[in-house]
């Protein structure tokens, strides 16, 4: 049987209640029961001794009975007190006037000073058999007796009342209960209620916040930061889509036009030729530009690996492998090591920041200028910073830069080529290996793209 969460609530209050009712009810009833035994014991005791001190020892009889007889007419007794002595031989030498021709029942196998019920003219009674000794040799036993029929009663009634009591009260504690857990959880079925109207096209709508700052709350604000997150991501999505198709529609245009072209008329070889390394070009920006999309895509799957390479050498083989487009435009390349000891950095996602950064540091720089690398170390932190002193970042530009095909007004003014991911790897690769990246531009010293490795990406 499937319930829900409500009742499942009211159930566990119910048993967990159950139970703790339960106990407390035998306490109370074992304590009240204990109570009433021991004070009627007491009782009983107190008339034993001091009947027993009223007994004449050498006749086994009351030596004030005449005494007696008259206190007990003028005296209305709730509780009588039954007092019988019988000798050594088992006969009754004397009782109280109270017993009239009854008598009390001696019972020789039960223990002396034990205190027990019995039956008394169809009555029921509570009984205590003292021995009586005289000079150590026992003459015979005092019998006292009271009535039990009232402390049994109110015994019986009180077992009765709890029995009775008992499924009222856990019956109303589990209804009480299911009430009490269908308001808590209330904002659950707010929650609830709201995601399942949340769809992709309905990102917007949030969870309303509990008034306490509770569990649920906690639970409500993770829910809405969780929508926030998917929100930012889709909306992220549908821009890369809608840029990725953009930029991948152009070349593949621009490829037809020329192919349309060629084809309208016979053309000399000139032109032929002209055309088609136009189209190659737009083919391998093509190819540049998918591979980049698709390295972009595989980031979001591969983990840092565990080889460690020196940052030096990193940045050394990439200066040698862009070697001759810094010689085609006569750049200098000044490097700057104040790294103390080698810098051990992520080998593979290092890589592809360094030559990301280098090269768009010639790619942006005029024609015999300055590229200056920083290697550096700072307490528990590794960096370097790769500046250039071409085109100028504007500031608001700063961040837009790192979105994929961004491409600032400058760049496209100067008409330089370039697909605008390199910034979005470089962001990418450094997020993998929980490195920081910082830009920052000035018209005096130029624009310098900083990565600071954290003590976890970079081994000293």
């Amino acid at each position: 049987m499937k319930l829900n969460f409500k009742t499942r609530i009211a159930l566990n209050y119910f048993f967990a209640t159950g139970i703790v009712v339960a106990l407390v009810f035998a306490i109370v009833f074992i304590s009240l029961k204990t109570t009433i035994y021991e004070s009627l014991d007491s009782d009983l005791n107190y008339e034993s001794e001091v009947h027993l001190e009223e007994l004449d020892l050498e006749n086994m009889v009351f030596s004030n009975r005449e005494e007696w007889e008259e206190r007990e007419h003028e005296e209305v007794e709730v509780n009588p007190v039954f007092v019988q002595i019988i000798n050594s031989e088992g006969k009754i030498t004397d009782k109280s006037p109270n017993l009239n021709a009854d008598r009390l029942q001696f019972f020789p196998e039960k223990e002396d000073h034990l205190h027990f019920n019995t039956i008394f003219n169809n009555r029921l009674i509570r009984q205590v058999q003292e021995p009586v000794k005289v000079d150590g040799k026992l003459s015979g036993y005092i019998i006292t007796a009271m009535s039990f029929e009232a402390s049994q009663k109110i015994i019986d009634q009180l077992w009765v009342i709890l029995l009775i009591s008992y499924p009222i009260i856990v019956i109303v504690l589990f209804f009480i209960s299911r009430f009490l857990a269908g308001r808590s959880i209330a904002p659950i079925k707010d929650i609830t209620q709201i995601t399942e109207r949340i769809n992709q096209n309905n990102l917007q709508e949030r969870v309303n916040l509990p008034e306490n700052k509770d569990e649920l709350y906690n639970l409500s604000a993770s829910i809405n930061s969780l929508l926030k997150r998917i929100e930012e991501a889709l909306e992220r999505e549908r821009q890369f889509t809608s840029d990725a198709s953009h930029e991948l529609r152009t070349p593949l245009a621009a490829l037809r036009g020329n192919l349309e072209v060629l084809i309208r008329k016979v053309r000399n070889p000139e032109e032929y030729e002209k055309r088609i390394k136009t189209s190659l070009l737009e083919i391998d920006r093509l190819s540049e530009m998918v591979e980049q999309l698709l390295f972009l895509a595989r980031f979001n799957h591969t983990s840092q690996e565990l080889e460690h390479l020196d940052l030096i050498i990193l940045l050394d083989e990439s200066i040698q492998r862009n070697k001759e487009t810094i010689k085609l435009k006569n750049l200098k390349v000044e490097f700057i090591n104040e790294a103390e000891r080698s810098i051990k950095v992520p080998k593979y996602h290092t890589q592809i920041i360094v030559e990301n950064l280098l090269s768009n540091a010639i790619k942006y720089s005029a024609e015999g200028e300055k590229i200056q690398i920083l290697v550096a170390e700072k307490n528990t932190e590794a960096f370097f910073q790769i500046t250039n002193y071409g085109i100028t970042i504007k500031p608001e530009d700063l961040q837009k830069v790192f979105e994929p095909f961004y491409r600032t007004q400058q760049v496209k003014d100067h008409k330089i080529n370039g697909t605008g991911l390199g910034l979005s790897i470089v962001r990418k690769a450094a997020e993998t290996i929980q490195a920081s990246v910082n830009l920052s531009t000035s018209n005096l010293k130029g624009t310098t793209f900083k990565i600071t490795f954290k003590k976890s990406s970079s081994k000293s």
